[in-house]
């Protein structure tokens, strides 16, 4: 079997191993992939991994050999499914590798929020704590998460395990999902409609899928309805938040702070309103990419090969 990685680097920039993949047949790994290099690179493939570059329908057509796409990462938009489905190729994806880590970076972010934590080490990095009359300085105000209300929406894998945190830190957890019974108590998580969500929790954390329902779910009119000063934290999908609007409402105060992993075109254009905005912090859509996240992303998508070559379903998605 020839397989094809087209864009490895993000996953392994050279600290774990492809032995897993290396013992199913012939493998080339290439670190990135142009979209007009696809269809050259994959043309012999009886299989194709592939993490952000697009197989449409016009590149299947393209590819003759294709039996098999895994989709190195749990969503899979980057693949026609329908039309894989169609010329009898098996798609599979990557469920469940990262929750630790998307779960530990979201609290980082609102952790960070709380104790000022960059803005302080910021400060001090400056002088300003040498400059100080006391012995406790501060830049920020300073918040308890204990009593606190966690918005949660989305109630999936990774959303039940932020909860599970919230409550260690005494906070009162509530979650919007569209399968959730409103007003239903699930070991100490309140179903709640989205608009109650948004109108009384202190922190907001987004772990929903981004579909048509959910594009700039965080708008202008929905900030208007929060709490003055409430936090909002995506680790999700970049488009669920209406940039501008977020923008605007951080440089009023509507929003108290901001954390986001993603953004809705990345790398970003440097016009993008999040980077200049006021208390919003920022990391590189690097939630998911733990050392030890990545080392299993790895063997599950080979797991996932060597279940089809021995004509076993294992996560198939189409």
């Amino acid at each position: 079997m020839k397989i094809v990685v087209l864009d490895a680097y993000t996953a392994n920039p050279g600290d774990l191993s492809w032995k897993a993949l290396e013992k199913l047949g012939e493998l080339t790994i290439y670190d990135r992939t142009p979209p007009e290099q696809t269809v050259v690179r994959a043309f012999e493939a009886d299989a194709v991994l592939t993490n952000k570059v697009v197989l449409d329908q016009k590149v299947i057509d393209a590819l003759p050999d294709l039996k098999y796409i895994g989709v190195t990462a749990t969503g899979t938009n980057v693949v026609d499914l329908s039309y894989a489905r169609s010329k009898g190729i098996v798609v599979t994806n990557v469920p469940s590798y990262s929750t630790e880590s998307v779960v530990q970076a979201t609290f980082a972010h609102i952790l960070n929020l709380a104790t000022r934590l960059v803005d302080n080490t910021t400060a001090t990095r400056a002088g300003e704590w040498v400059e100080s009359l006391d012995f406790s300085f501060s830049k920020g105000k300073l918040t308890e998460l204990h009593g606190k209300q966690l918005g949660i929406v989305g109630l999936g894998a990774i959303g039940r395990r932020v909860a599970q945190v919230g409550l260690a830190f005494g906070m009162r957890v509530v979650a919007y999902g569209p399968r959730l019974t409103l007003g239903q108590d699930d070991n100490g998580v309140k179903a709640v409609g989205l608009d109650e969500l948004f109108t009384t929790s202190d922190v907001i954390t987004l772990h929903c899928p981004l579909t048509e329902s959910t594009r700039q779910l965080v708008n202008a009119e929905r900030l208007a309805a929060c709490k003055r000063g409430v936090w909002l934290v995506n680790t999700g999908r970049g488009p669920l938040l209406d940039e501008q609007a977020v923008a605007d409402a951080l440089s009023t105060g509507q929003l108290g702070g901001v954390g986001v992993d993603v953004l809705s075109t990345e790398p970003p254009q440097a016009s993008n309103p999040l980077l200049s905005a006021p208390n919003c912090f920022i990391t590189p859509h690097n939630a998911w990419a733990s050392y030890e996240a990545r080392k299993r992303l790895i063997q599950i998508a080979a797991d996932n090969l060597e279940a089809f070559i021995e004509n076993r379903a294992l996560n198939v998605v189409n």
